[in-house]
C-alpha cells in the first residue's frame, strides 16, 4: 500500500524505492531531496533513504532575527553609541545564535529516514553518528506541529511515539523539516502500517467522516481570563523585556511610553495610582489569556477517526495534530481550577498511555479546553462504551472528619506564620502590630473556608470498571482511572497522618501522569478500597482482621 507516489530508482524522495511493496511519500519528497549518494543506495530489497526539505534553511537562520533585533534596539537606544558591556553582550548573543543555527543547518544536511517493511529508521550527526530504529508495532502516535514560519513555507513536524517511558527510548523521534503533504501521508501510511488497518485501495473514496465529538465554540472565550496564566504570563515578558535591554545598557524606564506611564503614575495620589495600576495589569492580563487561549485553541476539533484513532486539531500560530489511539486509553482527568469551578468551567486530560514523560502527557493529552463542564460531561460519555455508567457523574465516598481537622490544623497555622512574620519585627517597630493583627483578622476566615472546601472536595468510589478520586480546592482534579491499568499501589503515612488514623494511596499506572493519590483516607477503608479496586493485587501485605 502507498500513501504517495513511486519514484525512480536512485532518487531518495520517497519512503520507499521502485520495486518495494511498502512505500510512502509524495511527489515533492523527489524535488526536495536530490540525487542519492553511492553510499546511500538503497539495498535491492530495502526502501531509499529520505531527506528532509532543504525550505527549513531559511527556518534555521531566523534565529539570527532576535541579534539583529536587539542590535538594532540598542543603537537606537544608546543614539548609535553603546557601551562596552553592551558590545560584549550583543557579541555573546550573536555567537550563540550562530552556533544555534550551524547546528541545525548540520542537522538539517545529516539527516535522514526511511520506513521498511518492519521499521521507522532515523539517522542523523556529523561527527557524532546517531541511529535508531523503532519497530512499526511499537509506534503509539505520530503527531504533526506546524509552527508560523514551517505553514510560510509549506513545511511540518512530525513526532513520532514509541510509547516508552523515560530513557533515550521514551523520547519521540522528531522529524522537523518535511513538506505538509509529506508529513500526513507519512502520518497516516506510519499508523495504518502499525495497526494493519489498510481496508482500501489507493484512489478508492472512503466512508463519510464521522462528526467531531467536540469543537471550538467562540462562546468559551469567557473562560479564557478565569486563570492565573495570563497576569502570569504578562510579568514574565515585563520581566524578560526589562532584563535584556538592563544587559544591553538601555534604562527601560526612559523609553517613551514606559516613561509617560511612570510620570503619570507618580503624579497622582496613591490612593488613585494603586486601583487603576491593578485595572491596568487586570486589562492587560485578561488579553493575554485571551491571546494564549486563540493561540492554542483555534481551530479546535476533536475527531475520531477509522481504526479507533482519536484525533486533536488546535493552534492558531502554531498548528498541532495529535493522535490517541482509543485503545491505550486508560481514563480521563477533569480539572477544574478555582475560579473556572465558580464559573461552571472545566478542562479535559486524556490518561493514555504511549505519550511520553509526565510534562508530555499533561501537552500532548489534553482534550478539552477551558469549556461547560457540561459539555467536558458529554465528552466524557462520548468515549467511554456505551454500556459504562460515567464514572465523573458519580457519588463519591466523603472522607472522614480527621481530614477536615488536618486541613484546618495547616490554615491556622500558616495564618499564624505570617502573621508571627510580621508581628516579630513589631517589637522594634510597634506600628507592624496592629498590622500583623489585621492581616490574622483577614486571613484566617480565608484560610478556614478554603480548608473547608479542601475537604469537601475530598472523595473517591468505584464506578464500573474505573477507580475515580478527587482531590483539590485550587485546581481540583478528578480522576476516572481503569481499573485494569492500576499496577501497583503505594501507601505512605506521615507522623500527623498516623496521628490521626490516615493514608494516602497512590495507584501507579503507566498512563498519563503514572501516580493518582486518594488523599487522607481512613486506613481501614483505604486498605478495604485498594483490595477491591484491583482484587490480590494488595492482599500479600494486609494482616487478617
Amino acid at each position: 500500500m502507498s500513501t504517495g507516489t513511486q519514484e525512480p530508482a536512485g532518487t531518495a524522495g520517497t519512503a520507499g524505492s521502485a520495486g518495494s511493496a511498502d512505500t510512502a511519500g509524495t511527489t515533492d519528497g523527489a524535488a526536495a531531496a536530490g540525487p542519492t549518494r553511492p553510499a546511500e543506495a538503497a539495498q535491492p530489497n530495502e526502501p531509499a533513504w529520505q531527506r528532509l526539505s532543504p525550505r527549513l534553511i531559511p527556518v534555521h537562520l531566523a534565529w539570527l532575527a532576535l541579534p539583529a533585533f536587539t542590535t538594532l534596539a540598542t543603537l537606537l537606544g544608546t543614539g548609535g553609541r553603546p557601551g562596552l558591556q553592551a558590545l560584549i553582550t550583543l557579541a555573546s548573543l550573536t555567537t550563540a545564535f550562530l552556533v544555534v543555527a550551524g547546528l541545525n543547518l548540520t542537522r538539517l544536511l545529516t539527516t535522514g529516514y526511511r520506513i521498511t517493511t518492519e521499521r521507522l529508521e532515523l539517522r542523523s550527526g556529523l561527527l557524532f553518528r546517531s541511529r535508531r530504529a523503532v519497530p512499526l508495532e511499537r509506534i503509539r502516535s505520530a503527531d504533526i506541529t506546524a509552527r508560523p514560519l514551517h505553514r510560510l513555507l509549506g513545511l511540518a513536524t512530525v513526532s513520532i511515539g514509541a510509547g516508552a517511558h523515560g530513557g533515550s527510548a521514551g523520547r519521540a523521534l522528531r522529524l522537523d523539516g518535511v513538506t505538509a503533504v509529506q508529513a500526513g501521508a507519512l502520518r497516516q501510511d506510519l499508523l495504518n502500517r502499525r495497526a494493519t488497518l489498510i481496508a482500501q485501495r489507493p484512489g478508492e473514496p472512503g466512508p463519510e467522516a464521522p462528526p467531531p465529538l467536540a469543537e471550538l465554540s467562540w462562546q468559551w472565550l469567557r473562560y479564557a481570563p478565569l486563570t492565573i496564566w495570563g497576569v502570569g504570563s504578562l510579568f514574565a515578558l515585563l520581566g524578560t523585556a526589562y532584563k535584556i535591554l538592563h544587559d544591553l545598557g538601555v534604562d527601560p524606564l526612559k523609553l517613551g511610553l514606559v516613561h509617560g506611564l511612570t510620570t503619570a503614575f507618580t503624579a497622582v495620589p496613591l490612593w488613585l495610582a494603586l486601583p487603576l495600576a491593578l485595572l491596568l495589569v487586570a486589562v492587560l492580563g485578561t488579553l493575554a489569556a485571551v491571546g494564549q487561549y486563540l493561540e492554542g485553541w483555534y481551530g479546535y476539533r476533536l475527531e475520531r477517526e477509522e481504526g479507533g484513532i482519536l484525533r486533536v486539531r488546535r493552534g492558531l500560530w502554531i498548528h498541532r495534530s495529535v493522535s490517541i489511539e482509543e485503545r491505550r486509553l486508560r481514563g480521563v482527568e477533569l480539572v477544574e481550577p478555582f475560579l473556572l469551578r465558580r464559573a461552571g468551567g472545566a478542562r479535559l486530560n486524556a490518561i493514555a498511555t504511549g505519550l511520553g514523560s509526565a510534562e508530555e502527557n499533561r501537552t500532548r493529552g489534553a482534550l478539552l479546553p477551558a469549556a461547560p463542564r457540561a459539555h467536558a460531561l458529554r465528552v466524557v460519555g462520548a468515549l467511554l462504551p456505551d454500556d459504562q455508567p460515567s464514572p465523573l457523574t458519580a457519588a463519591l465516598r466523603p472522607h472522614p472528619a480527621a481530614a477536615r481537622r488536618r486541613r484546618i490544623n495547616r490554615a491556622v497555622a500558616l495564618v499564624a506564620l505570617t502573621a508571627g512574620a510580621l508581628a516579630l519585627p513589631g517589637i522594634w517597630l510597634p506600628v507592624l502590630l496592629p498590622v500583623a493583627a489585621a492581616v490574622a483578622v483577614v486571613l484566617l476566615p480565608v484560610a478556614l473556608w478554603l480548608a473547608v472546601d479542601a475537604h469537601r472536595a475530598l472523595g473517591h468510589a468505584l464506578v464500573g470498571d474505573y477507580l475515580v478520586t478527587r482531590a483539590g480546592t485550587f485546581a481540583r482534579r478528578t480522576v476516572a482511572l481503569e481499573r485494569a491499568g492500576v499496577i501497583g499501589w503505594s501507601i505512605s503515612q506521615s507522623p500527623f497522618q498516623r496521628r490521626l488514623g490516615l493514608l494516602t494511596l497512590t495507584a501507579t499506572t503507566s498512563a498519563g501522569g503514572g501516580a493518582y493519590r486518594v488523599r487522607d483516607v481512613g486506613v481501614a477503608e483505604g486498605l478495604a478500597f485498594a483490595e477491591q479496586a484491583v482484587p490480590r493485587l494488595l492482599a500479600p501485605f494486609l494482616e487478617a482482621g
